[in-house]
Order: C-alpha cells, then sequence, then structure tokens
C-alpha cells in the first residue's frame, strides 16, 4: 500500500484473499448535525472538508477532531475500481461503522446495516464494473437518544466517570476485494477437537455449481499435515474433518500458541481453482470440570486484565497495527496471560495477534446503553442487540485465543414476578451463542443480572479495596456461596447459582495518579478518579494489589480473575499503565506478584 495510506495491513487474517484494494486515507467529509442532509442534497455533491477514514471525526488522528455531537455524519470518495479484476465481482467492504449506515455507490443505495462494531459488505454487481470509477458514498447516523449499543460512549458531552469520548462513522478499514462471480467462497468457521485430533471446517458457498469441488490442505512448518476434499454441489456448506497425524499434533496455549497454516479452495469440475483463500488455526480445547475452565485438558489459571481499547489520539481505533501488538504485550510484561476485551468488538487484528502470542481473551458485546430511566424495568435492549452479536460471533469464531463469550455486562434489574425484555433478549443473546458456538463457555451477563439459569458460568465484580475484607467477602465460594452483585437495597438481580465455575470477573481498579494524588484529597470524577481511597505511594498501591490478587490465587474455587484495568482511559486512572502506555509501576514486580501457581492449578 503507498505510505499515505493509514492502516494498511489486511483488515481479515483469518480469511484471505491474494487481490484486494485498502479504501483508508483521504476521504471528503461533512457533519450532519441535524440529520437532514438527504434532504439538503449532500448524497449527490462534494462535502466541504477532508477527513482521514479509518480514524473517527472526533479523533485528533481523523484531522477533524469534533468532540460535539453529530446526528449524523457524511463520507465520500470516488475510486477507480481496478480494471485487472475484469470478469469478477466486486465487493466493498467497511469494518466497522458507528451507528447506522447507508451506503450509495454511483447513486445506487448497496447496502444498510445498524451495529456500530460489526463489519458489512456491498455487492457492486451492475453498479460499478473493474475499470470504472466507483464514487461511495456513507451516511452514518449515531444519536445519542434512544436504546443503542454504545460501549463506553458517553451520552453526554464530557466524558465523565467511565464514560468516554464518542466515536461516529467509520472507524475500521473500508476495502475492496474481487471475488468469482458464479460461485465463491464465504467466510470459513473453523472449530477445534482436540478429542479426535481433528479440525472441523465449514466452508460455506454463495451457490453451488455441477462437478465443483471443496478442499483444504492443513500444514505446518514442516509442510503438508492432511489434506481434505469434499463435493461442493451438494450441500450449500461443505462440511470438512482435517484428522492431524499423532505426530504432527501439536497444541496451541499461552505457553506454545501453535498454529497451523490452512489453504482453502473451491475447484471446478477440471480440477481448476474457482476461488482460493488463506486461513490459519490453533488446535485446543475448552472444557468445564466442577468449578474449573481447562484449557487442553488442564487447569490453567486464567489471570486476565479488563482492556477498553482506548487510544488517546485513535479512540477506539488503535493508530497502528503496532499499537495492536504493544497492548497484549504490556499485558504480558505485567504477568496477565489474557484479556477481557471490554464493552467493544475488537478489530480482528488484536484477535489475529492474540493467536500469535498465545494471549487468552474473553470476548464481549458493547452493550451499554439501552437504559430507560423506568423502574425494575430500566433496561430494554432491542433485537438488533442479538443481530449484531450474532455477527460478531461469526467473525471471530475460529480463533483460538477466545476462549469464552460475554455478551452482555452489567446489565442491572430487579428480578420480579414478570419476565422483561432484558430477560428476553438476556436468553436469546445466551443461546444465540450457545447456537452458534457450542464449543466455548458463556457467560450470561458479566458481573450482575444473571438472568439465565443455565449459564455456563457465573461471575461477579467486587471492588473492595481491602484484602481482609475483600478475602471475607469472596469465601463463600466453596460452599457454593459465592459473592453475588445485588441492587443497592439488597435485593437480587440474578437468578441463584447453581456450581458453576466461578472467577471474580472485575476487581481491583485501583486508583493511582502520582500527579493528582500529590494535588487532590481524593477522587475526582471529572478529572481523575478510581475504586475506592487511593493510595498514599507506589509502594502501598503495590500492597493493595499484592493482597487483592493473593486472595483469588489462593482460592482453589476460583478458575480466574479479571483485574481492572489495563490502562487509564481519560480521567479514569486506575490503569496499570498510563493512557499514553507509560509504565506506572515496576511491571517485573507485577509480574511476580501474579506468576506463582495458583491454588485451583495445584489442587487434586
Amino acid at each position: 500500500m503507498p505510505p499515505d495510506v493509514p492502516r494498511p495491513e489486511y483488515p481479515r487474517p483469518q480469511f484471505v484473499r491474494a487481490a484486494w484494494l485498502n479504501l483508508n486515507g483521504r476521504w471528503q467529509f461533512e457533519t450532519d448535525r441535524g440529520d437532514s442532509g438527504l434532504e439538503r442534497g449532500l448524497r449527490d455533491r462534494d462535502l466541504a472538508r477532508e477527513i482521514v477514514v479509518p480514524f473517527c471525526p472526533e479523533s485528533e488522528l481523523s484531522g477533524i477532531g469534533d468532540t460535539d455531537f453529530m446526528e449524523a455524519v457524511w463520507y465520500r470518495r470516488t475510486v477507480t475500481v481496478p480494471a485487472e479484476w475484469a470478469g469478477d465481482d466486486v465487493l466493498l467492504h467497511f469494518g466497522a461503522v458507528d451507528h447506522d449506515a447507508t451506503v450509495w455507490v454511483n447513486g445506487t443505495e448497496v447496502a444498510r446495516h445498524r451495529g456500530g462494531f460489526t463489519p458489512f459488505t456491498a455487492e457492486l454487481r451492475g453498479v460499478a464494473a473493474p475499470g470504472e470509477e466507483a464514487v461511495i458514498v456513507v451516511r452514518a447516523r449515531d444519536s445519542r437518544h434512544g436504546p443503542q449499543a454504545r460501549g463506553k460512549q458517553a451520552t453526554w458531552y464530557a466524558n465523565t466517570h467511565c464514560h468516554y469520548t464518542r466515536t461516529t462513522g467509520i472507524w475500521q478499514t473500508v476495502w475492496m476485494e474481487p471475488v468469482p462471480a458464479a460461485a465463491r467462497l464465504k467466510r470459513p468457521r473453523i472449530t477445534p477437537d482436540l478429542g479426535s485430533g481433528s479440525f472441523h471446517l465449514d466452508l460455506p458457498l454463495t451457490g453451488n455449481l455441477p462437478g465443483h469441488r471443496v478442499r483444504a490442505v492443513l500444514s505446518d512448518a514442516d509442510g503438508e499435515v492432511v489434506t481434505a476434499t469434499a463435493r461442493a454441489d451438494l450441500d450449500l456448506c461443505p462440511r470438512l474433518v482435517l484428522t492431524v497425524p499423532e505426530d504432527r499434533l501439536r497444541t496451541w496455549s499461552p505457553a506454545d500458541p501453535h498454529l497451523y497454516d490452512l489453504r482453502l479452495q473451491l475447484l471446478d469440475a477440471d480440477g481448476g481453482v474457482v476461488d482460493e483463500a488463506t486461513s490459519y488455526a490453533g488446535m485446543r480445547s475448552v472444557a468445564l470440570h466442577g468449578k474449573r475452565v481447562l484449557i487442553n485438558g488442564e487447569p490453567v489459571f486464567q489471570r486476565l486484565v479488563l482492556d477498553q481499547g482506548y487510544y488517546p489520539d485513535g479512540l477506539m481505533t488503535a493508530p497502528t497495527d503496532a499499537d495492536l501488538v504493544r497492548d497484549i504485550e504490556l499485558g504480558l510484561r505485567a504477568g496477565f496471560n489474557g484479556a477481557r476485551l471490554h464493552q467493544k468488538v475488537f478489530e480482528e487484528r488484536y484477535l489475529y495477534h492474540a493467536d500469535r502470542l498465545g494471549y487468552l481473551v474473553w470476548g464481549e458485546f458493547g452493550d451499554w446503553g439501552c437504559e430507560t430511566g423506568v423502574r425494575d424495568d430500566n433496561q430494554r435492549p432491542d433485537a438488533s442487540y442479538v443481530a449484531q452479536w450474532l455477527e460478531a460471533l461469526e467473525r471471530d469464531h475460529s480463533h483460538p485465543s477466545i476462549v469464552g463469550w460475554c455478551p452482555l455486562n452489567e446489565t442491572y434489574q430487579h428480578l420480579h414476578d414478570r419476565i422483561t425484555q432484558l430477560d428476553d433478549v438476556t436468553r436469546a443473546m445466551f443461546l444465540a451463542t450457545k447456537q452458534a458456538d457450542p464449543s466455548r463457555p458463556v457467560v450470561d451477563a458479566s458481573g450482575y443480572a444473571h438472568r439465565v439459569p443455565e449459564t455456563d458460568v457465573y461471575d461477579s465484580h467486587c471492588y473492595e479495596q481491602d484484602p481482609e475484607a475483600f478475602a471475607r467477602t469472596m469465601a463463600g465460594l466453596a460452599e457454593d456461596r459465592p459473592y453475588v452483585n445485588t441492587g443497592p437495597d439488597g435485593r437480587p438481580w440474578s437468578v441463584p447459582y447453581r456450581g458453576q465455575p466461578y472467577f471474580c470477573s472485575e476487581f481491583g481498579g485501583i486508583w493511582w495518579d502520582a500527579e493528582a494524588a500529590a494535588t487532590a484529597a481524593g477522587d475526582e470524577s471529572e478529572t481523575s478518579w478510581g475504586y475506592g481511597e487511593r493510595p498514599r505511594s507506589v509502594e502501598e498501591f503495590i500492597e493493595r494489589f499484592t493482597g487483592l490478587v493473593d486472595v483469588l490465587l489462593d482460592d482453589p474455587d476460583m478458575f480466574g480473575y479479571c483485574y481492572t484495568q489495563l490502562t487509564d482511559v481519560f480521567q479514569e486512572r486506575n490503569g496499570v499503565y498510563g493512557f499514553d502506555r507509560a509504565d506506572k509501576f515496576d511491571t517485573a514486580v507485577l509480574h511476580r506478584v501474579q506468576q506463582r501457581p495458583a491454588a485451583s492449578e495445584t489442587a487434586g
């Protein structure tokens, strides 16, 4: 890619075709604060400003830096579709556009999509062919009013508490690719089956033609491991089983994140290649045994850190691919072996690097934003939540680093004798997850309102800062009486615990801001805050961190934890690193505290 194209790397690393065109860079742009642009002709004329895609207009890197509310924004760019793609159809891909997007090409509407975290695609057949110009116009609507899956984006003007600057419009890579017109491969679904030493491979197709076959070739550093083929003229989704010979079987784990290469082909009746893509796969299993979560049949204590994926200059978009790698490396350096990806569906290249580096991940949806203010029926996520979550599951199913799913986070609502919309949607998202991926555990809602009795995993959030009090709070797990979040009045939010694997999925959050500590008497939610009374010194921070971590490491019934959090985020100063990723502490000390054996790893 030319040097002036930001984020030039291939955006879909588990389904790679050789030919593609990155459309990041300078686009025309205009803010449409009243969402009247269609009536005012913005679709059909040049726009007033320029923006650097894929950075949102609120970010510095976009060249706009406008943090006020935008009901809608518009983008426009003219692209010549490469002539060498002649004979193929052309797909226009958007990694993520926040929140409701409409796309026109050469005046024709080609796509509508709701949801700020998941990808969508427009087919350009009959609209823009290879060698022709494509005038791409995008309108993104992002109202601050009404229920909407926003994650941590503030619905009031300023950054406050744990809500941050908004992201509006395009915030992940825009790109084109040529694909065969008659029939082609769609994104594969790769599921490891360690028990049989096999990969189960679903290869959906856009259509079936007489004599067509699919072929998959699995390779490692020593060459081809196994090849499998199947007819592609009978089933819309042919299925292959790639059984790895015992002497070539190597598991993926944090200690050895081994990945196999995978070549996928659609062949015609004569054996010619119609469509081809490359991918990769990791052989690992996730199992539940009592209160333990096992990786490859062994207890691996999950020392997770909360990662919100925000950057000072790019907001939800990492400035470079190297920044994604750095965040994982920072977590590893501090002694964590994975992360809860919090209130955001991270861009896929983060997961690719987690796969490469052996970093355990819990995938989450950015569900915050469905608050209504109605007593006892105060949260009303709608059908779009289920649709967007299914899109995320489809995109991310095949990443071996993902060891669990978390569709909802900190939903809170009293249990009473009526089934509410929150009950319905929580159950729908849980069942959708289990249907889409029965191979991984699911926590129905992290922390607060567990509404599904059969949830695979149960958890709580506890920001008690005194290690002794924290130990007392967590002590009931051995008798199946774990700490459970309730309403401020003590009324239950959750169905009862039923003996599932349990972890404290948010704790710590220790406030440390050296500058504020020297000038402020306590937490200042507008400028600098964390949980509980702030430490007076770095040494006091380390003592508290050690005490809290020890409580969870010493519990033989605890399968893991998630410490809040990896970095400061704006005014939230409870990271183990600064917002700029600078060290706040001696990370060797944090690493040493966390890396001693956990009781659940050594118990018989």
